[in-house]
């Protein structure tokens, strides 16, 4: 269970460094909706990730973990347009894409291998 936890806390400080990072954006007209799906985004990993563990079924896990996969994607997705968007603190944005990237991979591969096993 010890690898459960540690990505528990991991989207926690991940969903943390999101709220932190759009406290830094600037509000204005091209900025507006970005935050807003990428706070959403953001934060719903680890609450998302969460809610898997404590899935009622495998199948039920599988489409949480499909779930997390996608709002990881979704999450690189507005941090790239965000770096255009206000390109002075585009270092630090790339940091949290790096790890949102991150996240991703490791729950598609929870995911690949949650679904393609029958033994589980």
């Amino acid at each position: 269970m010890e690898g459960v936890f540690d990505l528990e806390e991991r989207t926690l400080k991940f969903g943390k460094k999101i709220i932190l990072l759009v406290k830094k954006i600037p509000k204005n007209i091209s900025t507006e909706n970005i935050v807003k799906q990428l706070l959403k985004s953001g934060t719903s990993i680890g609450a998302n990730y969460s809610e898997a563990n404590s899935a009622e079924s495998r199948n039920d896990f599988i489409h949480k973990i499909g779930i997390v996969k996608k709002e990881s994607k979704e999450t690189v997705y507005w941090l790239e347009l965000l770096k255009v968007t206000v390109p002075e603190i585009s270092e630090e944005i790339e940091d949290v894409k790096k790890e949102a990237k991150e996240l991703f991979y490791i729950f598609n591969s929870i995911h690949n291998k949650t679904r393609n096993n029958d033994n589980l």
